[in-house]
């Protein structure tokens, strides 16, 4: 289960707690790019530990302050938090680290239903197309390219070049 289901399943008298990391976290700046990553990432390390760490504590300090069944869903809740904390608390250490793994684990979402898909194919050619096309889907939107325009771009390159089993270079510089 995600840290964060997990924690957004607690009954936080005031869940606006986590709420308040992610508009931290939208505020500040992206670190993708080669302009300014590096003072983009000082910026957010100074931010995080100005406005995210005293966030974090009060959670922490609610967690501990909760007087709960030892057996019940909430104590076991709080526990594996609190087990987790030094991965869940790495982000205000390290600005390179995103607050959540949603984009990661979003990306994993395709693989899973591709896996149960190729179940589908009928024979070991239509797996090895099937992966294939996942494969390129996946590379061009991993690049910032629309995938189907990826694929036609591909194909036509492949039709006015026969032979040629390389992907248009254009699309990926």
């Amino acid at each position: 289960m995600p840290v964060r289901s997990l924690l957004l399943q607690l009954p936080f008298d005031d869940l606006d707690l986590i709420g308040k990391l992610y508009a931290i976290e939208g505020s500040l700046p992206a670190c993708h790019g080669a302009d300014g990553t590096e003072m983009a990432l000082e910026l957010r390390g100074q931010l995080r530990q100005e406005q995210s760490r005293p966030v974090v504590a009060e959670i922490r300090t609610w967690a501990h302050s909760q007087k709960v069944l030892p057996r019940s869903a909430i104590s076991q809740a709080i526990r594996y938090m609190l087990e987790l904390w030094p991965g869940l608390t790495c982000f205000l250490d390290d600005p390179a680290v995103p607050l959540d793994t949603n984009p990661v684990e979003r990306a994993l979402r395709g693989v899973v239903i591709g896996r149960k898909n190729h179940y589908g194919s009928r024979s070991r050619r239509g797996c090895e197309v099937a992966a294939l096309f996942y494969s390129l889907f996946e590379s061009a939107k991993l690049c910032g390219i629309e995938p189907k325009a990826y694929v036609l771009r591909a194909t036509r390159e492949a039709l006015e070049h026969p032979g040629s089993a390389t992907l248009p270079r254009l699309q990926l510089l």
